[in-house]
C-alpha cells in the first residue's frame, strides 16, 4: 500500500509536503490515504489516456486541496476551488506555467459529480482514477464515513429507507438522508464511465462487488 508519492517522480514529493500542510484527515472518505489511492492509479492510468505519468500524478495530489462537506450547497464547487488553490503549490514544486495551466484544468473538470467530461488528458485518466475509489469495497467504505460526518452535522439519520432499503418502489432517492441510496443515486452508474480500457475493467470488478455488498445486505435486513 502506497504511503507516500512515487520516487520516479522528484517533484511529486516536493509538492506532496506542500499538501499535506493544508490536509486535513478529519473526513476519512477523503483524507491522505484517498488523495495516494487516486495517485496510484492515475500514474497506471496516464499512459493509456496518452498523459503524462509526471503531470497526471501531481494533478491527483492536489485534486482534493478544497474538501467542500456533501451536503454544502458549494459542493460542486470542489474541484474548481481545488484547481485555484493548487496553482502556487505546482509553482512552488517546479512546475512549469504551461504545466500548471494543464494541471490545474484537469482538476477544474475531474469532478465526475458534475458531470463535465475531462478537457484533456490528463483530466481523462484522473477522473478514472478518482471514480475508482469510490467504487468497490473501498467505495462502500467511504460511503458509510460520508455519510457518518454528514450525520454529525445533523443531515443523514439512517443507513437505508426501512420500507424500501433498496429503493424498488419508485420513492425519491435521498442519498443525503440514507446512504444505501447513494449506491442507486450515482455510484452503480460510474462503471460504464470510464474513459480507459483499465478504467473500465477495474470499475466492473468494483461494481460487482457493490452490487453483492447490496445483495448480501438486502438479504440480512429482510424478515
Amino acid at each position: 500500500m502506497r504511503t507516500e508519492p512515487s520516487h520516479d517522480h522528484p517533484r511529486h514529493s516536493i509538492l506532496w509536503d506542500l499538501v499535506l500542510q493544508q490536509t486535513d484527515d478529519s473526513d476519512i472518505a477523503h483524507d491522505r490515504l484517498h488523495v495516494l489511492r487516486v495517485y496510484d492509479w492515475a500514474l497506471r492510468l496516464a499512459p493509456e489516456a496518452g498523459a503524462s505519468a509526471d503531470l497526471t500524478g501531481a494533478a491527483a495530489l492536489v485534486h482534493d486541496l478544497v474538501n467542500i462537506p456533501k451536503e454544502h450547497r458549494d459542493r460542486p464547487l470542489g474541484s474548481e476551488r481545488s484547481a485555484q488553490a493548487s496553482r502556487g503549490l505546482l509553482e512552488a514544486s517546479g512546475y512549469a506555467p504551461d504545466e500548471v495551466i494543464d494541471i490545474i484544468e484537469a482538476i477544474r473538470t475531474c469532478s465526475w459529480s458534475r458531470g463535465l467530461p475531462p478537457s484533456n488528458a490528463i483530466g481523462a485518466a484522473l477522473q478514472d482514477a478518482d471514480k475508482i475509489d469510490a467504487l468497490g469495497a473501498v467505495g462502500v467504505a467511504r460511503t458509510f464515513a460520508t455519510a457518518q460526518a454528514m450525520s454529525s452535522r445533523g443531515q443523514t439519520s439512517r443507513f437505508y429507507d426501512p420500507h424500501d432499503p433498496m429503493g424498488t418502489t419508485g420513492r425519491p432517492l435521498d442519498d443525503k438522508r440514507q446512504p444505501v441510496d447513494h449506491f442507486f443515486i450515482k455510484l452503480l452508474r460510474l462503471a460504464d464511465t470510464m474513459h480507459t480500457p483499465t478504467g473500465r475493467r477495474e470499475g466492473q470488478i468494483r461494481h460487482d462487488r457493490m452490487v453483492s455488498f447490496l445483495s448480501d445486505l438486502e438479504a440480512e435486513i429482510s424478515y
